[in-house]
């Protein structure tokens, strides 16, 4: 088959990225209800505006929106096969924000630029920092996020031939929280249907909630939800190629973990219906099918946003674990993360006033 492996792609190295490139990423994806449906099944977030039509209307929606993480997902998926097909480790997040809600019907399509370029000390493999960009078929920004990611490098040892490290925000702004929930109605806002009492005001920074439920993670389930992102990483499906990895076996995807957990913290954030900002993240530990998932979330602050009365702002943070209950939240034993710990994510979230 002469000349077959030029019409293959083995996927990006370290060598490959340029400084302020943009790259435009295939393929577009319209969002179905089937989509919201295997989600629901994935994970079985709760959320009220997101999981019922007449909810999400009562209150100033023109219908229910599709959940932020899938569109998280759906945008990242993109991003793979030109990002992160050669990854050692997605290494974390930063400066996040929707910026539009998504409905069903809407087409998602994905650019990315190359903001950051470093070297690892080792020589074989380098750090990726690019900003992704999620948009509509109108060509509006649902979403936009910065992450970095450990390439290996086709050539180790070879001098990198551009470094940069981009200076990233500690955090969104409250001020540009806003942009991707519209005006709402707090009093038509049915806390018996949302099922929790507890909004905005209810809520005080240092708080911690153990949101007490687990979920152990299956093989079959955490390969159907990379698929329905066309999440193409070798190291979610190849497990033969696994085999010859430190660990073995197939690494769950991190967004599957942010999207459990997420899942889970309804117990205790039943009304943070709108993941508004990612202001940080990190995976900080891999996670396998038949481990079991908790989660618990500390509230980090509370803001109002400027020229809205029918939302405020919680800074949270959000840590699962593996194989343990979070019922003593934690999170670090001085200076390196506790046992167990698999995800601490930093986020604003949405609730009424």
């Amino acid at each position: 088959m002469t000349g077959s492996t030029t019409k293959t792609s083995s996927g990006r190295f370290f060598e490959d990225f340029a400084l302020g490139e943009t790259i435009v990423h295939a393929t577009p994806r319209t969002v179905t209800s089937g989509d919201v449906a295997l989600y629901t099944a994935l994970y079985g977030p709760r959320f009220a505006v997101q999981s019922s039509q007449a909810f999400a209307r009562a209150i100033g929606y023109p219908e229910a929106p599709v959940d932020d993480l899938l569109v998280f997902h759906l945008v990242f998926g993109k991003t793979v096969p030109d990002v992160s097909l050669n990854a050692v480790a997605n290494l974390g997040y930063a400066d996040g924000r929707f910026l539009k809600p998504v409905f069903v019907g809407d087409t998602l399509s994905t650019t990315s630029e190359v903001i950051g370029l470093k070297q690892a000390s080792s020589g074989e493999a380098g750090i990726v920092y690019v900003r992704s960009t999620g948009r509509n078929q109108h060509h509006e920004i649902v979403l936009s996020y910065v992450r970095w990611v450990l390439v290996r490098k086709r050539l180790p040892g070879t001098p990198p031939h551009a470094e940069l490290v981009p200076e990233l925000p500690a955090a969104v702004a409250p001020e540009r929280l806003g942009e991707g929930c519209p005006p709402l109605d707090p009093a038509a806002y049915d806390e018996a249907l949302a099922g929790s009492r507890f909004r905005w005001a209810d809520y005080h920074p240092g708080e911690k909630i153990d949101h007490v439920d687990g979920m152990t993670v299956e093989e079959a389930e955490h390969q159907l939800a990379t698929r329905l992102y066309q999440n193409t990483a070798r190291v979610h499906f190849d497990g033969l190629a696994a085999r010859e990895t430190r660990f073995g076996k197939r690494l769950i995807y991190g967004g599957h973990v942010i999207s459990l957990a997420r899942a889970l913290s309804f117990n205790g954030l039943g009304n943070a219906f709108h993941l508004a900002a990612l202001n940080g993240g990190r995976h900080v530990a891999p996670l396998f099918a038949g481990d079991t998932v908790h989660a618990w979330s500390e509230v980090l602050d509370t803001a109002p946003l400027p020229g809205r009365g029918d939302v405020g702002a919680l800074r949270l943070r959000l840590v699962a674990a593996k194989n343990r209950t979070a019922s003593e939240h934690p999170y670090k034993d001085g200076e390196r993360y506790a046992e167990g710990v698999i995800l601490d994510l930093d986020y604003w979230a949405l609730l009424p006033r």
